[in-house]
Formats: structure tokens, sequence, C-alpha cells
């Protein structure tokens, strides 16, 4: 692999990145939040996706949950985690589409501090690549909550698979290492 290369995806990385992500935590405290009016624990293929990448990768679970697509109960849950200091970022699956029951974009934006447009636009571009044009239709965001980074993918488990493999498990450490500088 040449200098600055990641393993994960071959881009180049510039040494102030790579400084920034030899800086960032190695392991970072996570909730994992499945948005679905059907998923129950048995069947969050979603939801057990996310686990076992972060699982895998180091990082901790400290609170994983099932909820209807009901923007107020999402809200409320996503905003008590974000003020818990034990959780540094939130990882949900599920209700990022266009359909009338989904929600999770329009509660979680109303949280966000900051949004990390990146994100959203990174996930698209790489669903792109699969599903084609098909990806415009993913409302997938990603943002912050004063410190706590907050993720929204969407809830087919091959587009978690892909969100978490390319964008969220690379950058975790260093998104919450920055999220906590304040």
């Amino acid at each position: 692999m040449s200098e600055g290369a990641t393993p994960a995806s071959g881009e180049a990385v510039s040494a102030t990145v790579r400084q920034h992500r030899a800086a960032a935590p190695d392991s970072v405290r996570c909730a994992i939040l499945t948005i679905s009016d059907t998923r129950t624990t048995e069947t969050d293929d979603g939801g057990k996706t996310i686990r076992e990448r972060l699982l895998a990768s180091g990082h901790q679970v400290i609170d994983q949950r099932i909820l209807p697509d009901d923007a107020v109960a999402i809200r409320d849950l996503v905003a008590t985690w974000a003020e818990d200091d034990a959780i540094q970022a939130i990882l949900t699956t599920g209700g990022t589409g266009i359909a009338g029951r989904d929600t999770t974009y329009e509660a979680l934006v109303s949280l966000l501090d900051k949004r990390i447009d990146g994100f959203g636009e990174l996930f698209r571009m790489l669903s792109f690549a699969e599903v084609g044009s098909a990806a415009m239709l993913s409302r997938a965001v990603g943002g912050l909550a004063g410190r706590t980074v907050i993720l929204a993918m969407p809830g087919s488990p091959a587009g978690v698979a892909l969100a978490m493999d390319r964008l969220v498990i690379p950058e975790l450490g260093h998104l919450a290492g920055e999220a906590a500088r304040g």
C-alpha cells in the first residue's frame, strides 16, 4: 500500500488527516437505533450489521433499541442519548426514504447543531454505483447535536453495510475526536 492510502478505500490521505486520525479515539461509545414499524430484535438486520461492524472495529455499543416510524419518539430518544455523556455517537438505520411514514430525516435534522453534509452526499454517490438513480431517494444525513455525532443510514442491510464499511468505520474515531474538541 502506498504512503497515505487507507486500506478500506485506497484513497490518498493528507498528512493533516493522518494526524487527526492518529489523535482520534480508538474506541467510540455508540448507541444504535433502528427505526421501523415492522422490525423486531430477530429481524433487525440493519441494527445487527451496525452492531457487528462497530464491535469488530473496537467500538462500544452502550444502548440499542428499535422504535416505530414516529418522529416525536425518534426525536425524544435521540435527544436524550445526545445529552448523555456516555454516548459519543448515535447511528440510526431506517426511515430515511421519501414514503409518508419515513420521518427519520425530519426528526434528526431538527436536533442537529452542525450538519455533516458530506456524509449524505458520499453515501448517495457510493450508493449510485450500486443501485443507480434510485440512490437519489435516500435522505441519509449526518451531523452533530452538541458534541454527539449522529449518522442516519437507510433501512436496507446492504445500504447499512455500504455506509458502515466505506464511511462510518473509517472515520468514526476521527468524527468523535473532532466533535469532542468543541
